[in-house]
């Protein structure tokens, strides 16, 4: 039996973005015309009402307008085990920061799979709440963005202008059940 897939799309200032939700978790937020996008199938069923998609849309439009720093949904992205440990630690580098890919091939114990950590990080199917801008090449050089290097060069932007969200106000907890 198929578990039913409900998507929507959502206008933001770099472009319109697709959030897919399955079984209550957000599992993917795409750009329009990015690398690794989900297809959508039979089993997919536009859902702009949907409380999850609701609240996605409304963390993104408040990390947008730079009063979210991180991301209080469930989330449960489709991957391998060493994809969900990158992506784990992707959504630990907090906002503001960078760090290079051997860092995160370090971070998940992987030292000398770089190269991976650079794949898995380009596989993550949840642009934004999972981080992955956050993710530089040697020297800070900007390498690799699914959703386009120019995006990528703004999300950091958007993310060093932004003053520190306030405890209390819109900051959450955490970003639970990260990758």
């Amino acid at each position: 039996m198929n578990t039913m897939i409900l998507w929507c799309r959502r206008e933001s200032p770099l472009g319109t973005l697709r959030l897919v939700a399955r079984d209550g978790a957000l599992v993917g937020v795409y750009f329009d015309g990015q690398k690794y996008d989900a297809r959508a199938g039979a089993d997919w069923r536009e859902a702009p009402g949907d409380a999850l998609l609701r609240a996605a849309a409304q963390q993104l439009d408040e990390y947008f307008a730079g009063r979210r720093r991180r991301f209080d949904l469930r989330l449960a992205p489709s991957g391998t085990a060493f994809q969900r440990d990158v992506w784990r630690a992707i959504a630990a580098v907090p906002a503001g920061t960078t760090i290079s890919y051997a860092e995160l091939a370090r971070r998940v114990g992987r030292p000398t799979s770089v190269r991976a950590a650079g794949a898995a990080t380009g596989r993550n199917p949840l642009s934004i709440v999972v981080p992955c801008h956050r993710i530089v090449g040697a020297g800070g050089a900007l390498t690799g963005y699914a959703g386009g290097l120019e995006r990528k060069r703004a999300l950091l932007a958007l993310e060093r202008a932004a003053p520190p969200v306030q405890r209390g106000a819109t900051e959450p907890r955490s970003a639970r059940d990260a990758a």
